[in-house]
């Protein structure tokens, strides 16, 4: 069974920095085509704009506030219109915030829900209703149709009281993974989550910036004894969307250097 993506082509939200840039950047590394989606436009332009102007490129960007349904529409059209299709999603736009629970105001709590689960259930929705209507199984029924992925946190299974919000979110989106999946199983498509600890993305980078104790607390809490990459954590998200976990849907795939083994609810994970 092959981990093989070359020749398919991804939606990847998220996609203007961090893990949801790296991931859109191993894909196409892989061969697989991708159009990258945030609501950064500059960022986007910056990071891909030269790439999707050459012919050659297998990238593309979209820029807009995907927690709109009709973003999500012109989102999925543009994509179409680039590559004739779509077989793999990744949703991987999603956003940390600490708050103190007590004094949590209800719009942090809602944005985090709407940012992190509903844009995503919006856009498995969407993109899941093109892939059934444009499926072919009339000469192999049991064979697949797309994937999905989706971005969680080991957040969801911990209890710290700051990421209160976050952790809920998180474990919104397990449980959605899990619902989606059965849904559209009997249509050939998987939909998979990486649950993941602590990755050297643009936003632990500024805090190790401001915190370099953080570091040597992160460090010292993992296992493996180090923070991942976030090439890590796309190559796993690869593994998922690839042939070779054909069999996989509705997992929640952890990705965190042992850190739920023994971390203790004192050390934050996102």
């Amino acid at each position: 069974m092959s981990f093989s993506i070359a020749g398919k082509t991804a939606i990847v939200t998220g996609a203007a920095n961090g893990i949801g840039l790296a991931i859109a950047r191993h894909f196409e590394a892989q061969g697989a085509n991708v159009m990258c989606a945030d609501m950064d436009e500059a960022k986007l332009a910056a990071e891909i704009g030269e790439a999707s102007e050459d012919d050659g490129s297998k990238m593309r960007y979209f820029a807009g506030d995907l927690r709109q349904k009709l973003t999500i529409a012109n989102l999925l059209s543009a994509t179409i219109d680039a590559f004739d299709g779509v077989d793999i999603l990744v949703n991987a736009s999603r956003q940390v915030a600490s708050c103190d629970p007590m004094l949590a105001k209800e719009d942090k709590v809602e944005y985090l829900i709407e940012q992190n689960l509903m844009t995503s259930l919006r856009m498995t929705q969407q993109v899941s209703k093109w892939m059934r209507k444009n499926a072919n199984r009339d000469e192999n029924p049991n064979g697949p149709v797309g994937t999905i992925v989706n971005l969680s946190s080991i957040a969801a299974r911990r209890t710290h009281p700051s990421l209160m919000a976050f952790s809920i979110s998180s474990a919104a989106v397990d449980q959605m993974t899990r619902s989606m999946a059965v849904a559209l199983a009997p249509h050939g498509i998987r939909v998979n989550a990486v649950a993941f600890g602590s990755v050297m993305s643009a936003s632990l980078q500024d805090i190790l910036t401001e915190n370099e104790d953080y570091r040597d607390e992160i460090i010292d809490k993992t296992p493996l004894g180090r923070i991942a990459s976030a090439t890590e954590i796309a190559e796993t998200v690869q593994y998922l969307a690839s042939d070779g976990a054909g069999f996989m849907t509705g997992q929640i795939l952890t990705v965190d250097g042992g850190r739920t083994l023994v971390d203790p609810v004192r050390t934050p994970a996102h």
